[in-house]
Parts: structure tokens; sequence; C-alpha cells
């Protein structure tokens, strides 16, 4: 269901995933809401597949890309969830408590309370930008909540997904957790399955055509989209730190992240004390780009071709177009799909990087006079 896929489908079709499905149900139906002692478990299996396994993820999520920090993929995809996992395996006990109402809702003797209840099987629709983070975390609420798990890897990165594929059914029985993958085809029947909830991380568009489909069986969804990312430099702000800060941000698995900053609003007396640190940081931060295991690339030529048209249309169209690229260095590199980190000036309406969300390392600086025309 991506924009950027570039396989074919493989492994699911429409009757299978059903099946998958009902199955999911019946053991759910069978078994009743799980203890805490389950719920438990199941969240210490997720986690036990993820730190058992970081590793091999790592090289898989190092062959999708082309280029991608390990260390950032460490640190991202594994040890930075892991106090958000362990929050809620934590609070499990504490969220099945019932709730008990008002007394002035106990008219007549009667006593009311509100009974958490698990909801069924839960489809989660994992992105391509953080492929593991962002599958385990859902899918450890849903262990909590007492749900059974039916997991969509992104086709874009299918070393990973097949990775994620392999391994689960060492840890998890197929009606605890299943692990779905496929292109787009795939994704949609996915998405148009009578799941309990479904939960999709990724693009507006995507998401759109997500909702639709669950619609057609009132499933409830949760989305999680990208957007376009304002950072607000205040006057009085100290500037060296702020846009050394940004950055850094910035570039973060690089650009490809929906809450990185996406664009900056800097008092019109300060824009180029900004854009001059910027730069410096830039430079220290990545002295190579090409041959720089650290630096990541696009995850595929799709991305790589689309954040290269929004910065050419942008230079096209009046705007001031500066790439901080190493010395000798020739970018943006199709072999390597990497593009050097870019600051792009004086935007309006007419481009497209003004309404699209860049995702990639692209940093927009736009300046202000007063506090309310930022805002506006």
């Amino acid at each position: 269901m991506s924009a950027t896929d570039e396989r074919t489908d493989v492994g699911h079709d429409v009757p299978t995933l059903q099946a998958m499905l009902d199955l999911h149900r019946r053991a759910f139906l069978a078994d009743g809401p799980p203890t805490v002692a389950v719920r438990q478990n199941r969240i210490d299996r997720l986690m036990a597949l993820l730190l058992d396994n970081t590793a091999a993820f790592i090289e898989a999520m190092a062959a999708d890309y082309g280029t991608r920090s390990g260390a950032a993929s460490l640190f991202t995809e594994v040890v930075g969830i892991i106090s958000v996992v362990e929050h809620t395996r934590s609070h499990v006990r504490q969220w099945m408590r019932p709730t008990k109402l008002m007394p002035v809702a106990r008219w007549g003797g009667l006593r009311a309370e509100v009974q958490p209840t698990p909801l069924g099987v839960v489809g989660v629709i994992g992105p391509w930008n953080f492929p593991v983070n962002l599958v385990v975390l859902p899918a450890s609420a849903a262990f909590a909540a007492g749900n059974r798990v039916m997991i969509k890897m992104s086709e874009i990165t299918a070393n990973t997904a097949e990775l994620m594929k392999a391994v689960a059914p060492r840890y998890f029985d197929p009606t605890e957790l299943d692990v779905v993958t496929g292109g787009p085809d795939v994704a949609a029947a996915f998405a148009g399955l009578p799941f309990d909830h479904l939960f999709f991380t990724g693009s507006p568009s995507v998401g759109a055509q997500v909702q639709r489909a669950a619609a057609q069986n009132l499933v409830p969804v949760t989305l999680e989209l990208g957007g376009k990312n304002p950072v607000v430099v205040a006057r009085g702000a100290d500037i060296r730190r702020s846009a050394a800060r940004i950055a850094r941000g910035r570039m973060v698995n690089g650009g490809q992240v929906c809450v990185c900053p996406d664009y900056v609003l800097v008092p019109d007396e300060q824009v180029d004390t900004f854009v001059d640190v910027v730069r410096e940081t830039l430079r220290d931060m990545f002295p190579s780009i090409i041959a720089n295991p650290d630096y990541c690339s696009s995850v595929n030529q799709a991305n790589f071709d689309r954040v290269v048209g929004l910065v050419d249309d942008a230079r096209v169209n009046g705007a001031r177009v500066e790439a901080v690229a190493p010395e000798g260095e020739s970018l943006p590199d199709r072999e390597t799909r990497k593009i050097a980190p870019t600051i792009v000036r004086d935007i309006d309406d007419r481009m497209r990087i003004a309404d699209e969300e860049i995702f990639g390392p692209i940093v927009s600086v736009l300046g202000y006079s007063r506090l309310n025309e930022a805002i506006d």
C-alpha cells in the first residue's frame, strides 16, 4: 500500500489471511480473557524475540537500507523502546482493575463499575522507517490489553520482514502472534480484515486507504501518521545551541522520521547565523558521506527520487538550495541512494516542499518578523 514500493507481492492471499484471523479469534474465545501472568509472559516473549535477535535485525535493516548505522538501529529500534515496554508490562495489573463509578450513580442500591475487557484480535500494520520499533510497541500494548496480534510488516524493508516472520514462531504460538509479509495487495487485504482493532503507522495518504478499508467492517482504527513538523526558534533563544540540536535531530535515520524537524521558523535577523551553525554542525557530523557507514541511505530508489524531486522543484521555483556535501563528493548519489544534508531557504507555497512531508536529510529555514506571523 506504499507509494514507494518496489517489490512484488509474496506470501499471503486473502483466504489465507482470513483463515489466520479465524484461528486467532477461535483461540481467543476458547481461552477467554488472559490473566496478568499470561499477558506479562507474552510481553516478555516479545522482548526476548527482539533481544535474542538484535544483531540479526540490525543486519537485516542495514541490508534493506543499503547503509544504515548499526549503532543508530540499536538505539532507535531496541534500546530506545525497552523502557516503554517495561512501563507497559509493569502497569498491566493496575490497568486491568475495574473502575468504580461515582457514588451518585448508585441509585436504588445498584452498583456499577467499568471492567477493562480485551477486544480480541488486533492487527498491526508497520512502517518501513522503524520496521521493528513500530510493530513491537503496538504489539506489546495489545498484549497488555489481553489481545491476540497479527502483524503486517512493511514490504519495503523486506529483509527485516522475513526475519520477523522466521523468528516469531520460536517464541509464539501462531494463535498468539502471527507475522504477515507481502506487498501492497497483501497490505490492502490485511487492512480489510474484520479485526477487533487495527493499528497503522505511516503516511496520511496510505492511512486514508487503511481507514476506508477498515470502515467496511466497522473496525476501529488507530492511525499514527506523518506530517510537517515545525520548529519555532524564539527571540532570546540560544541560537547556536538551537541550530546544532535541530541539525542533529533532522539527520536521525537520514531524516526518515515522522517526528524530526521538517522546517524551522527563525527570527529574520538571526536566519543567517542559524544557517551558519547548521552548516557547521552538519560538516562536523559528516566529514564524508558516500563511503560513511553511519550515513543513512534513502530506503529505496523511489524515496530517493521523491526527495531529490522536492529539492529540484524548490530550486526551479526560486528557493535557495545549499547542499552541505563533503569536498570531492558528488551528491546526490543514485548508486548509494545518499543525499547530502541540504538547507533550503526562500520557500513559498508554489513549491511542493512547502506542503509535502520531506522524509529526507533536508531542512527548510523560514524567517519571521513577529511571533504571530510564525503561528499564522
